[in-house]
């Protein structure tokens, strides 16, 4: 088997790199090809497909989307945000700089022709970091951004999980105080609201709850990470498993089984602070109750329960943590948290806070609560007979620049058979030129 010739050596380049192509034989009537790696007897029999963990949006699904994504740029502009665009490859240093490395596990990467390794972003967070680093210093503080994008993770694809997925999200750049961390969580309720989710509720926790309680009883470093794990994975066996062989007392033992099921309103923080003596944990509490009071004064406080046990994927969060819920969905709709830390790795010291929505789990959930996919307004098919193709153009100008939606045939017809068009092709109304 060999490779065929190339045009240019540029392509020829991407296509060894890639291993798109190749055949055997030196005609161009060939009869065995490599394509995708797919030996086929015929470039005819060859069916296209899209990579593993993709998908294609089609009309009204793409139209659904972007609705949405509308509506949340909006509300982010009249809360005061303002998009960033970032490139969707990024230096593989730069990320695992910004997120740890847990990204590595999870990255698709390349190289570019300088050798160097790049990666596809796999969330915005520290993209966004490295931006407010290195270009926005000299902003007034603090920092208000929002985006609109999509990220790739290598993911074991399923229903509301793919490789490529599509995100909505803010960070509130610059400000320690726990009043933006009510701003986030603020905004994503609110933005719940406005995809039409009223069947939701936000789980509310903080790292240093755990971090203070695995303190408090002199875990290791590597029975936290452990511990952490389990809890991230909602593994009541697994973690009751490390607890036994920890060593632990059984009063010990027993807070941290407690921990992932502590999930309600505020007497969950009475539970919480009765339960240890550590001043870590019991200032993360006292972080919560803040933030739930300054809840109650958006009057957003309703879909908001305090989940002690829950521990975000990424280790760059430092206090709140926060995931959103609908029944009938097993994965969060949106998620996000405190990270403190991740500009000072770009060298700046700017506390952050911020929250991702997920574009494609809204969209889910809305169809499952019964909400119909939104569809474009067809107002008007104009057709034409013979020699009135003129006539046709003209209209249609004018009600285009009406704001009116118009479709206008590519081919002379009877008035019936326009008729018959207008209305498979779903049109309100029909112009015909005759």
């Amino acid at each position: 088997m060999k490779r065929t010739s190339c045009v240019t050596s540029a392509s020829c380049g991407r296509a060894w790199h890639l291993g798109l192509f190749e055949r055997s034989g030196a005609t161009d009537n060939f009869a065995t090809e490599m394509w995708g790696g797919v030996e086929l007897t015929n470039r005819k029999d060859y069916v296209p497909q899209i990579p593993y963990g993709t998908r294609d949006f089609l009309p009204q699904q793409a139209h659904g989307k972007r609705l949405l994504e509308g509506q949340l740029a909006r509300l982010f502009t009249v809360w005061g945000y303002e998009e960033v665009v970032t490139p969707t490859m990024e230096y593989y240093e730069t990320l695992t700089t910004g997120a740890g490395g847990e990204l590595s596990e999870n990255a698709f990467k390349f190289f570019d022709r300088n050798n160097q390794i790049l990666a596809l972003r796999s969330d915005m967070t520290t993209p966004i970091a490295r931006v407010a680093a290195a270009r926005l210093q000299e902003s007034p503080m603090p920092l208000r951004l929002f985006y609109l994008a999509n990220v790739f993770r290598q993911e074991q694809a399923q229903t509301g999980r793919q490789c490529e997925f599509y995100q909505a999200g803010v960070e509130l750049m610059g400000a320690r105080q726990p009043a933006a961390d009510a701003e986030v969580i603020a905004l994503a309720v609110t933005g719940l609201q406005q995809a039409g989710l009223q069947n939701f509720q936000i789980g509310l926790g903080q790292v240093d709850f755990i971090n203070g309680v695995m303190a408090e009883f002199d875990l290791t470093a590597k029975e936290r990470l452990l511990v952490k794990k389990a809890m991230l994975k909602r593994d009541l066996v697994g973690l009751d498993t490390l607890i036994a062989r920890s060593g632990l007392s059984q009063a010990a033992g027993e807070i941290l089984r407690k921990i992932p099921l502590m999930s309600g309103k505020e007497e969950i923080l009475d539970q919480g602070y009765k339960m240890v003596k550590n001043q870590t944990a019991r200032g993360a509490l006292e972080n919560l109750d803040y933030i739930y009071q300054q809840l109650k004064h958006y009057e957003l406080n309703e879909n908001v329960n305090f989940d002690l046990g829950i521990i975000r994927d990424f280790d760059y969060y430092t206090g709140m943590v926060f995931e959103g819920y609908t029944p009938g969905l097993g994965f969060p709709l949106c998620g996000g948290g405190r990270y403190d830390n991740m500009a000072s790795d770009f060298g700046v010291n700017l506390p952050a806070t911020g929250f991702a929505l997920g574009i494609e789990r809204v969209m889910l959930a809305r169809e499952r609560q019964g909400m119909a996919m939104p569809t474009a307004a067809k107002d008007f098919y104009i057709a034409w007979a013979e020699n009135k193709m003129d006539q046709a153009i003209s209209e249609a100008g004018k009600l285009r620049r009406a704001g009116r939606t118009v479709e206008l045939a590519m081919a002379s017809a009877t008035q019936s058979q326009a008729q018959e068009q207008q209305e498979t092709k779903g049109y309100a109304a029909l112009r015909y030129f005759g």
